[in-house]
């Protein structure tokens, strides 16, 4: 952080309560100055009006309020958007807006790179060089809504499935939500937030015990141990029995219905056959299955599936409540990682 400052984003309002206690300031303080940032959105402490001089000088040489900077922006023809966001540090990560009829959703990365190594994915091409912090992940959030509200819209929705596994950067993906949720904060309502994992069990059991309304989605992408080993590097370590076991958990303990996300890609996960083991392992457990249309990424040899409609009316008629994703950014760089690699190999 630049001149050994504390990112202002890195704290949830407890956390900010807590932080100016400590330098002899009233717990009320916090919620001013949540509400200057992520209500007003005002960042410079000068600007505080309702703040004493003193203090907004303390204010700015403690903390930046700094956002990411938009490296690269990509608009596709259907209203999507994904920037390319460069952190203080210089760090890359992508952030990209979707537009559904229902709302404004922010898809955001939680780490710089990824090791998951999943076969077909475009973000591990560049490999985990750090994760990000709470704050840097708010700032994913801000920028995407400060856009939209040139136009008089507002971010509705976010989803943790960019870049890097939520699960290796727990605690601060927990604190980046206690942020965008509280009310004083973005205000985003918890049953409009998911995170998706790949599939750590201890995690996903703690995640059910949090008390929490947020959803959780698994990414899956196979019907057997055979298929989900040889596309994802992290299933040679949690075989597919314990982690539907640890599902099951997460389902008893959160009361929660679990989403699986599955990637379909041609003659690997889309068969007949594979759709009727999909529906035999998932029977029993309160889910639903969101079937996502493969964007190709040109470093890897895998093809979109012509399967999808039948594959989920195999799903459906036996009971698993399937739909097809819609597919958002088809004329840019659409694949997760997609976009910074690209930049990247270019410069």
């Amino acid at each position: 952080m630049d001149g050994g400052k504390r990112l202002f984003f890195d704290y949830p309002l407890p956390k900010l309560e807590k932080a100016v206690v400590e330098e002899g300031e009233k717990p009320y303080r916090a919620r001013q100055l949540f509400e200057w940032v992520y209500k007003k959105r005002v960042y410079d402490p000068e600007m505080m009006t309702d703040v004493s001089k003193s203090y907004r000088e303390r204010l700015g040489a403690a903390f930046s309020f700094a956002l990411p900077e938009v490296a690269a922006r990509q608009e596709a023809s259907d209203g999507t958007v994904k920037f390319l966001l460069k952190m203080e540090d210089g760090s890359l990560v992508e952030t990209v807006l979707m537009r559904y009829d229902y709302g404004n959703v922010a898809c955001v990365s939680s780490e710089v790179g990824c090791s998951m190594g999943c076969a077909f994915c475009a973000s591990g091409l560049l490999k985990r060089t750090r994760v990000l912090t709470s704050g840097e992940m708010v700032g994913e959030c801000l920028v995407v809504d400060d856009m939209l509200k040139e136009s008089g819209e507002r971010l509705s929705h976010v989803v943790v499935m960019g870049t890097g596994e939520p699960f290796d950067n727990y605690d601060n993906v927990m604190d980046f939500i206690r942020t965008i949720n509280d009310d004083r904060g973005l205000g985003i309502g918890a049953r409009h937030i998911t995170v998706s994992t790949c599939g750590i069990l201890d995690k996903i059991r703690r995640y059910g015990k949090e008390g929490l309304q947020i959803n959780l989605a698994i990414s899956l992408h196979a019907s057997n141990e055979k298929t989900r080993r040889e596309l994802m590097p992290i299933a040679r370590g949690y075989s597919m029995d314990e982690l539907m076991d640890a599902c099951r958990d997460y389902v008893s303990s959160s009361g929660r219905r679990l989403t699986f996300e599955y990637i379909l890609i041609d003659g690997v996960n889309d068969s007949d056959e594979n759709a009727y083991e999909l529906a035999s392992l998932l029977k029993g457990i309160f889910c639903y299955v969101n079937l996502i249309p493969l964007n190709p990424v040109k470093e890897k040899p895998f093809r979109r599936s012509k399967n999808a409609r039948r594959f989920m009316g195999i799903l459906n008629a036996r009971g698993i409540n399937c739909t097809v994703r819609k597919e958002f950014g088809t004329d840019i760089d659409a694949a997760c990682g997609q976009l910074r690699a690209k930049y990247q190999k270019d410069k």
